[in-house]
């Protein structure tokens, strides 16, 4: 029965992505809302029994997965060439300048309110990170093509892989300073190369089965069963091996598609990904409802001083940091001012490092409620919000098709 319900919130989300692209704006925030009308918050068809259940969560990590295709595929290595440093730099400055300018305007507040200093660099950290799969989904949806979007696919796995760099070792730091466990340091660099050693191994391995195929259908039923390995063997390793430790299955694969994406010729891959589309449109819908089930509206009201501050501030920080990098690298002119607008979706990301944050300040329960009320409001209102300036973004780049 409660995966009839679940059956029952994909289709009305479906529906509900059709209803507010009548509007002209983008089909996830339609499956966003769904997904936080039809959670445990409100209507609870998407029930947390449902969400907490293994086979939930195993489909889950596998569309995850899935849907770390599409950015793989734009991995190509003479693609990358074309970019050189200017890539790396624009990420290093929208990431790290969000960090500081998020860091510094909270120092300034809670200076004055006699909050812990070292608060401000947990709302730093969580906010730095941005959430691919939003912005993937317009991409998909209007077809979007130009500097923007070119740009963008590379940096959202740059990005992640800067986000947890910077936000664990916040949170070590953190985590000294209030004398609770946390991640320890080791854990960092297993927590981002593994996820790639694993996809990148699986994905080789599925290359050379590739490269001698020339049936387009037999090629999908490999990659796919390549999607279905990785997944097995990264939800191993958290249950048996990394107890406590969530590894990034997006990232696996990502790793997956960029080795094998290098592997076979562009006629070939184009094939390929067209007989994906189908399963990417289904991994991009059931991952966005999910990003919305554990969002509550009623935050939107409850809203307060820390809550638009924080937003404000990320804003400024990923527009001015990509707008800085752009400009240092001498990018094409739609890159500098609309880049940032692209990657401010944030929630899913930013309610995975509260969730952990919290769990490292457990023994300051003033802390964990400011962190948890205004990161939780921010997730609502800034999803909405993210992803309609999103959209925006591409259109006044002239990159919507």
């Amino acid at each position: 029965m409660l995966y009839v319900k679940w059956l029952l919130v994909l289709i009305l989300a479906y529906f509900a992505g059709i209803l507010i692209k009548k509007c002209k704006l983008p089909s996830i925030l339609g499956w966003l809302i769904a997904g936080m009308l039809l959670g445990p918050e409100a209507a609870n068809l998407l029930s947390d029994q449902l969400r907490n259940t293994s086979s939930y969560q195993l489909i889950i990590c596998w569309m995850q997965c899935a849907f770390g295709i599409m950015l793989g595929s734009e991995l190509i290595v003479k693609r990358l060439r074309t970019y050189g440093k200017a890539l790396f730099v624009t990420t290093l400055t929208q990431s790290l300048g969000t960090f500081v300018i998020v860091s510094v305007v909270f120092g300034i507040i809670f200076a004055f309110q006699g909050v812990p200093i070292y608060l401000v660099l947990v709302f730093g950290g969580i906010a730095l990170a941005t959430a691919p799969a939003p912005a993937l989904s317009i991409v998909r949806e209007f077809n979007t093509h130009g500097p923007v979007t070119d740009t963008l696919l590379p940096m959202a796995v740059l990005d992640d892989v800067v986000g947890i760099v910077v936000f664990f070792s916040v949170n070590a730091f953190v985590a000294h300073q209030v004398a609770s466990g946390s991640l320890p340091l080791y854990m960092i660099p297993v927590m981002i190369f593994l996820p790639i050693l694993l996809g990148g191994a699986i994905g080789y391995l599925v290359g050379l089965v590739l490269r001698k195929s020339q049936d387009t259908k037999m090629n999908l039923i490999v990659l796919l069963l390549g999607i279905t390995v990785i997944v097995g063997i990264g939800v191993y390793l958290n249950k048996e091996i990394l107890k406590g430790i969530t590894l990034n299955y997006m990232l696996m694969g990502v790793a997956y598609s960029g080795v094998l994406s290098n592997m076979i010729d562009e006629e070939k891959l184009q094939l390929l990904l067209q007989a994906y589309n189908p399963i990417l449109a289904i991994s991009l819908l059931i991952s966005i409802v999910d990003l919305g089930a554990p969002l509550d509206y009623h935050l939107i009201l409850g809203a307060g001083f820390y809550t638009f501050v924080y937003i404000v501030a990320r804003a400024a920080g990923k527009n001015g940091g990509a707008r800085l990098g752009a400009t240092i690298m001498h990018m094409p002119e739609t890159v500098k001012k609309y880049l940032g607008l692209t990657l401010l979706p944030h929630s899913g990301v930013s309610l995975v490092f509260t969730s952990i944050a919290c769990t490292t300040l457990q023994s300051q329960s003033s802390l964990v409620h400011i962190v948890q009320g205004t990161i939780a409001a921010a997730a609502v209102i800034n999803e909405i919000i993210a992803v309609i300036a999103a959209k925006k973004g591409f259109e006044l780049a002239g990159e919507l098709k």
